[in-house]
């Protein structure tokens, strides 16, 4: 009985080892291929002494005139009232803004690790900021039909749980970073590639069939929307077993 119950305590602690090591693996190969594309940004904003809180909010802005031109039809090149007959090159001015908001998202935390200045307050002032750029495309995405209101609340709704999923475990005390599929930055990218696509198949599909052809992007949001749902439960099942463990741990 006693060889048992040992084995089964080597399997959770296995179990529970591999785990950790999936997720310091993700942040791994995620800082590896940041380091290769954001040192001399960053050393540039470093050396012009830019500030972290003032990245988060040039993020911000990128993210509200993202959000700006999704709802005026942008990512079909739409720009308000004017419906151009090539719109090729302004249906970029949505990915290039998202783009950007992404890496200065990305450069915030950099520059304050960097630096020596990360700060309580500059992680809690970022992290609102986020949660203000995801509401902001998402109303932009709602505003520009490209979702209904039901979805759009969907959304939101998602996006706020895996954040505070995070934000409730770290409180008691359990390393978050890198659990769950659909982390911030990877969020991001999908939604990022999912406009670019729906853009070349709406203007490939008016060029050849002369109609927009509009099941793409209704897919893509279900899909997407199951990615969430899938990142919520991962996360509440981590941070169960952790809070498990430690509850474990106490009554020894």
């Amino acid at each position: 009985m006693n060889v048992k119950i040992i084995i089964s305590l080597i399997r959770k602690a296995t179990m529970k080892v591999s785990e950790k090591e999936k997720a310091n693996t993700k942040r791994q190969n995620q800082r590896k291929l940041l380091d290769r594309f954001i040192d001399r940004p960053v050393n540039l904003l470093i050396k012009h002494n830019v500030s972290p809180n003032s990245l988060s909010f040039i993020g911000f802005v990128f993210s509200i005139a993202a959000a700006f031109f999704i709802s005026i039809g942008g990512i079909y090149g739409r720009l308000g009232l004017y419906y151009p007959s090539n719109a090729i090159w302004s249906a970029w001015i949505v990915p290039f803004l998202m783009f950007w908001a992404g890496a200065f998202d990305v450069f915030d935390g950099e520059v304050a690790r960097r630096t020596g200045h990360n700060s309580k307050a500059g992680a809690f002032l970022d992290s609102n900021l986020d949660r203000l750029s995801d509401a902001v495309i998402i109303l932009g995405m709602i505003f520009g039909n490209l979702i209904d209101y039901l979805w759009g609340y969907i959304l939101l709704f998602l996006v706020i749980m895996i954040s505070y999923i995070r934000a409730r475990a770290e409180n008691e005390g359990i390393e978050m970073k890198g659990i769950g599929f659909m982390e911030r930055a990877e969020r991001l990218i999908i939604l990022w590639f999912g406009f670019i696509t729906e853009f070349w198949i709406y203007y490939l599909s008016k060029l050849i069939y002369g109609s927009h052809f509009k099941l793409f992007f209704p897919i893509f949001i279900i899909i997407y929307t199951g990615l969430l749902v899938f990142t919520i439960l991962q996360r509440l099942l981590y941070s169960f077993k952790s809070l498990h463990e430690i509850d474990k741990e106490k009554l020894k």
